[in-house]
């Protein structure tokens, strides 16, 4: 993984200034640093620039970015951040039309590709990616990210200037962009953050490269091209037929996002979905004669203060447990403290260049820091939940059949210490409800699909439109922040295109949840975890760690110079605080309750002093 950036603007020359245009290249390799401090490039070119931040795990020697090739008279350049997991499937028709290799790097095989086959060359990728292609022969700048949104690609176009990067912070390098924030931001941050509409940059005038797609940029202008998405179709295999083809393809996809010239570790949560993760990729380690790096993670006391709920059933340290006795790694458990989470939410701030999931991310960003230490390749056990219906939404009427976004479909909460003015000028519900009607809308059909199937089929895609997104992002983010590469088997586009269209019946059996994953890799783990209830990320109910937020929101609203201040009314933020907390009902997916609203302002407060934003 890595970090990368440019601009490119056809009005203007920039190797008249080289030493000025190089200095701003290095500044925005700078500031991608975190993602990839092993080496850096830059390439000065009369109408564009590109710059690198390299994290080596692919031909560690050789793999060096900015990446040239001259063909047949034309030059083109890539600066690229992911992993393609297909290159043995792409390199011998290229090799077999003449192509040449000077590295063994996945990098050398997009831009051969990218010549060979042309633009829509992507759709044969099989990866997590976000690159850019300059190509002088066509005087064209190509922007390209991955099918799920894996890998994050931020742009701006002030004066017609397209400046890009991996994160904001990047963009903010360049003398024609200045962090600000506009009325459409507030709405998603109060509205629907720590979610963000897709291609939404929040920072005005900041977009983001959809994801499974690719803009051109050029002399005519943009355009926006989409070569991914789900699409409906009738699912004829049997249930046999079904668990073998998800059991082939869950294991496939493992295997091949092992592939690393560095050694790979795991997540292990105990959950089903990072054990069958940590089952597959320990067994392929053992093959070769290794033992696999494991991780997990809890929090301080966690044994004393932990409050079961309806979405939190019980903890998830047995089941670690329980796979360790089953699968041979090297585990490592990590604990975080109250104040460490709570230090945490300012670095979270940092990394995301946005406030987030709040403790969720600022835990997950303090735990990927310490993993760093051993390992630089990661896999986790994200996006099973959305894709394979394992959230309490896909299941619970009164959830599903929610005229809004399942995970967050009552605005009243988040709302709960707003002021009368921002409530009555900021239609939060109505802003939220249009941007759930348009993905709604969007939500690809199958004629003759019962009405509740139909709905099925439009949460499914929500959640990976949506929810999936924002777990994406934050893992990217959290992970990338210490350097730390972090793959995602489960978003392997295969899987996601063959079990968008398996019927809820096969999905969902005997009030099970996520009864297909669980019987195609049966094998895999003992029976007590196979069968366990779902559990999502764990988190902290130590009343420590609710005093610390409760304390910095006091003194923000005591400061009428906070920067947030003028969005709160004091007198509900105090009635808020005095109220005991709601552990258990959450304004956003399964865990941001009471003690992560609190955090949230306090997250968003930081982030504008930060960036020097006002309302």
């Amino acid at each position: 993984m890595c970090g990368i950036s440019g601009f490119c603007d056809f009005s203007k020359n920039f190797k008249k200034e080289p030493v000025l245009w190089e200095r701003i290249l290095t500044n925005m390799h700078h500031a991608l640093a975190h993602r990839g401090s092993d080496s850096f490039g830059t390439y000065l070119d009369t109408h564009v620039g590109l710059s690198h931040a390299r994290l080596s795990i692919r031909d560690i020697a050789g793999g060096s970015q900015p990446m040239i090739r001259q063909y047949e008279g034309r030059t083109c350049a890539i600066v690229y951040n992911g992993e393609i997991y297909n290159t043995d499937e792409l390199l011998p028709p290229l090799l077999a039309a003449g192509y040449t290799f000077s590295t063994t790097s996945d990098t050398e095989v997009i831009l051969c590709a990218y010549l060979h086959y042309g633009k829509d060359f992507v759709s044969r990728l099989n990866g997590i990616f976000a690159f850019a292609i300059w190509d002088s022969g066509t005087g064209e700048l190509l922007l390209y990210r991955d099918r799920a949104g894996t890998k994050p690609f931020f742009y701006s176009t002030p004066g017609g200037t397209l400046v890009f990067g991996s994160e904001p912070k990047a963009l903010f390098c360049h003398p024609d962009i200045t962090p600000a924030i506009d009325e459409n931001s507030l709405l998603e941050l109060l509205s629907i953050g720590p979610a963000r509409t897709p291609g939404n940059g929040i920072f005005s005038g900041m977009r983001e490269v959809l994801p499974g797609h690719y803009q051109i940029f050029s002399r005519e202008g943009t355009k926006q091209v989409c070569y991914w998405d789900l699409t409906a179709a009738p699912h004829t295999d049997s249930y046999e037929k079904t668990v073998e083809m998800v059991s082939y393809l869950v294991r496939d996809a493992v295997k091949r996002q092992m592939v690393s010239d560095v050694p790979v570790c795991t997540f292990l949560s105990g959950g089903i979905d990072s054990s069958i993760v940590t089952a597959i990729a320990a067994g392929c380690m053992q093959k070769d004669g290794q033992t696999l790096n494991t991780f997990s993670f809890d929090f301080a006391e966690n044994d004393k203060y932990f409050q079961s709920n309806a979405f939190q059933p019980e903890r998830d340290l047995p089941y670690v447990n329980i796979m360790l006795a089953h699968c041979q790694t090297h585990h490592t458990y990590l604990e975080c403290s109250q104040s460490t989470l709570y230090e945490a939410l300012f670095s979270a701030v940092d990394a995301r260049d946005l406030p987030g999931m709040t403790d969720v991310d600022a835990s997950l960003l303090y735990f990927c820091s310490l993993v760093a230490r051993h390992n630089k390749v990661t896999l986790t056990g994200e996006c099973a939940d959305e894709i394979f219906g394992g959230y309490p939404w896909f299941y619970r009427p009164e959830l599903l059949n929610r005229d809004g976004f399942p995970w967050s479909a009552d605005v009243s909460a988040r709302a709960a210490f707003l002021s009368g003015d921002v409530t009555d000028r900021l239609d939060l519900a109505g802003y939220s409800r249009a941007r759930y009607e348009e993905t709604i809308s969007a939500s690809p059909k199958l004629p003759g699909e019962s009405p509740e199937e139909a709905r099925r089929r439009a949460v499914g895609y929500l959640n990976i439109k949506w929810f999936m997104q924002t777990l994406l992002d934050r893992m990217d983010r959290t992970s990338m922040y210490s350097g730390l590469e972090a793959r995602v088997p489960f978003a392997d586009h295969r899987i996601m295109e063959y079990v968008f269209n398996v019927p809820w019946s096969m999905k969902y059996q005997n009030g099970v949840e996520k009864t297909l994953l669980r019987d195609a890799c049966a094998d895999l783990l003992p029976a007590e975890l196979l069968h366990r209830k779902k559990s999502p990320y764990p988190k902290t109910y130590h009343p420590g760690y609710e005093k610390l937020l409760a304390d910095h929101l006091r003194r923000i609203i005591s400061d009428p110079n906070a920067p947030v201040y003028p969005l709160i009314d004091p007198k509900k933020a105090e009635a808020f605080l005095a109220a005991p907390k709601e552990l258990g009902r959450p304004w956003f997916g399964q865990l941001m309750a009471g003690p992560q609203l609190m955090a949230y302002f306090i997250q968003l407060n930081d982030w504008m002093e930060k960036y020097h934003l006002s309302v």
